[in-house]
């Protein structure tokens, strides 16, 4: 994009060190890419991409209180022509469901180069979707997979079948105890898999993933 006007971008992360180090990281290609804009948290990115309009909001997925997946939901409602890319160090598939369900418009992973990043963002201006390419041909395999219904219940929300296992008890009522007795686990062990699960989910207790799971018409 020799030439053209520099993409306008607004950098989101709630660690000022990740902020200053993806300034840095894309300083020596201010010729195609110009942050005009920086947040730490999700209200905050809202607010600069009303009044600044960037090309692109690039945002981490996890941050304190609201995530970067409820920031692409608030930005599709407020903005729907906002395109947001999505950086994460996370290269679970599960995130990358959720964030294409959510509408970003990319899922890149941290350990993405300089040039690499530019480039993948100039796609994303014109609208391509832009995904790590590892990321993308793993996601493919799993949605042949799901359309052939060879996964089982939870699996296209990025479950391990002991985590689905462990939410369909949640969502009947079971206590940690109880289901660590029906899975013949241990309790420490039933607690490790619910975190996971609400990791996974994105939510901040067992009452959310159960509400999710019904949502979603994981669990009935």
């Amino acid at each position: 994009m020799t030439g053209a006007t520099p993409l306008r971008l607004v950098v989101v992360d709630d660690h000022e060190m990740v902020v200053q180090g993806l300034k840095a990281m894309l300083g020596p290609f201010r010729g195609r890419v110009r942050v005009v804009g920086t947040a730490h948290d999700a209200e905050a990115a809202l607010a600069a991409a009303v009044s600044l309009e960037p090309d692109i909001v690039l945002c981490d997925v996890r941050m304190a209180g609201e995530s970067g997946l409820d920031l692409c939901r608030r930005l599709r409602d407020r903005l729907p022509d906002q395109k947001v890319v999505l950086l994460s160090v996370y290269d679970d598939e599960q995130y990358l469901f959720q964030a294409l369900r959510a509408g970003a418009a990319g899922y890149l992973l941290k350990r993405i180069g300089g040039e690499e990043l530019v480039r993948q963002l100039e796609l994303a201006a014109t609208g391509t979707t832009v995904v790590d390419a590892t990321m993308a041909g793993r996601a493919a395999a799993s949605a042949a997979r799901l359309e052939r219904n060879e996964f089982w219940p939870g699996a296209r929300l990025g479950l391990t079948h002991r985590e689905s296992e462990v939410l369909a008890l949640l969502v009947a009522g079971h206590s940690n105890r109880s289901i660590a007795a029906e899975l013949v686990i241990g309790e420490e062990t039933v607690k490790s898999h619910v975190r996971a699960v609400l990791r996974k989910l994105d939510v901040p207790d067992r009452t959310a993933a159960v509400a999710v799971a019904l949502r979603e018409g994981v669990f009935r």
